[in-house]
């Protein structure tokens, strides 16, 4: 039975899709629509016979990450583009994650290039017919270029379908002018290498809140603007946290810390954001997210309960707004306002670089980039000043609040005591 499948693509990558290229790099702002984009075109190129015997390998940093970005996205794409007629054309299996088109026997896989033991397997992929063809590595700026490299030597061989040709594709948030990413594949000009720049105003598809809150990023946080609102090169200094890093946090148990509990930063137009924290030999561990835009609070309460949140645990909220934390603790949560005074910011921050590292799970994507691009304002010479930028700091202030959690080394405190025992 053939399909016939209507398909919306943002013109501004229409030379993107179209190059075969050895290499293909797309940076560009958030929101800019890139990452849909390469999605879109993997599964429509996969699941059409010109391409047969065609394979893609799908590469995080830290693999796990996959399952809530890249598997997501993908799968998006299949159910968006085939609707009830998705399992006729596609094996989509979790366990582990693969997606096999049932037309042309193409194959997706995912992988992590956290150590060298993944490295090593990296070296040993192989599928079921045809060859690895194709390489994405999603949040590229993530890897080391011998993470790349060890990639670009997979795509080799004669290939039997003269349709088919090898390329690797990479997608990011160009956060740093320093990075290897931008002197291999931009500074440098080779005939093999496709470049391309996009923004969120390049993305027909963006709803109109999302567009307006960029638009008060440009107004309220330049700096910051230019990396994520205009994908333009960053730059490292000014940065806040220098401590943190996302690691896999397999075998790693929220309850069974003895100090834990949750940080919320409550918002509308911006995001509320609620994390759940463990502290233990000096560092913090961030194992969720719970990240909102447009929610009311009973939405809030509502979600929190879906993803099972602790209701006894500490919540230590921003304090600004005391009806929000009142209907939480109705409806049962553990929740009070964080303490502030005047220099209470730049104590918590103080706080936060006193651990050895703050580990933040693959779960928690909008809380790293915050983390990533978390600076400090300048001054009308151009000077940092210890003010941090105040915009695209939601989970950040969540995380200042929750430091309010392990003063003193407080152990976890319920509501009912007699739950303790």
């Amino acid at each position: 039975m053939e399909k016939k499948i209507n398909v919306g693509f943002n013109p501004t990558f229409r030379e993107f899709n179209r190059t075969t290229k050895r290499y293909r790099a797309a940076r560009g702002s958030a929101g800019s629509g890139k990452s849909v984009n390469v999605a879109q075109d993997f599964i429509l190129k996969l699941g059409d016979m010109k391409y047969k015997g065609a394979n893609l390998v799908v590469i995080r940093k830290i693999g796990e990450s996959n399952k809530d970005s890249t598997f997501a996205e993908l799968t998006g794409v299949i159910y968006r583009l085939y609707g009830e007629y998705a399992s006729m054309y596609w094996d989509i299996k979790t366990s582990p994650f693969t997606i096999t088109s049932k037309v042309t026997g193409n194959s997706i896989i995912f992988r992590g290039m956290k150590d060298q033991s993944q490295r090593e397997k990296v070296k040993s992929i192989t599928f079921p017919t045809g060859k690895l063809t194709w390489v994405w590595v999603e949040e590229a700026t993530e890897l080391a270029e011998e993470d790349i490299d060890i990639l670009d030597d997979r795509l080799r061989g004669i290939l039997d379908n003269d349709n088919l040709y090898y390329q690797m594709t990479f997608t990011f948030n160009p956060v740093s002018a320093t990075h290897w990413i931008k002197g291999k594949y931009f500074d440098y000009k080779d005939s093999e290498i496709f470049t391309h720049h996009s923004t969120y105003k390049d993305n027909r598809f963006i709803d109109d809140g999302y567009y307006d809150r960029m638009e008060r990023r440009r107004v309220q946080d330049p700096e910051g603007y230019r990396v994520y609102g205009l994908g333009e090169w960053g730059e490292l200094g000014g940065l806040i946290l220098n401590n943190i890093e996302m690691i896999d946090f397999e075998g790693i148990e929220f309850r069974n810390f003895d100090n834990r509990g949750y940080g919320a930063d409550w918002g509308y137009n911006h995001a509320t954001a609620i994390l759940p924290i463990a502290e233990k030999d000096n560092c913090l561990y961030i194992f969720d997210e719970l990240y909102e835009y447009e929610k009311d609070t009973d939405e809030i309460i509502n979600i929190a309960n879906q993803k099972g949140y602790d209701k006894r645990l500490r919540y230590i909220c921003d304090s600004a707004e005391p009806d929000r934390i009142k209907m939480f603790q109705k409806a049962g949560f553990n929740a009070t306002g964080v303490k502030k005074f005047a220099g209470s910011v730049n104590a918590q921050i103080d706080r936060l670089k006193t651990y050895d590292k703050i580990y933040v799970s693959p779960r928690c994507t909008n809380t790293f980039k915050e983390a990533q691009q978390w600076k400090w304002k300048k001054d009308k010479d151009g000077n940092y000043i210890d003010t941090p930028v105040d915009y695209f700091d939601d989970s950040m202030a969540a995380l200042r609040y929750a430091t309010d959690l392990f003063d003193g080394g407080n152990q976890v405190r319920f509501i009912n005591k007699r739950l303790l025992f």
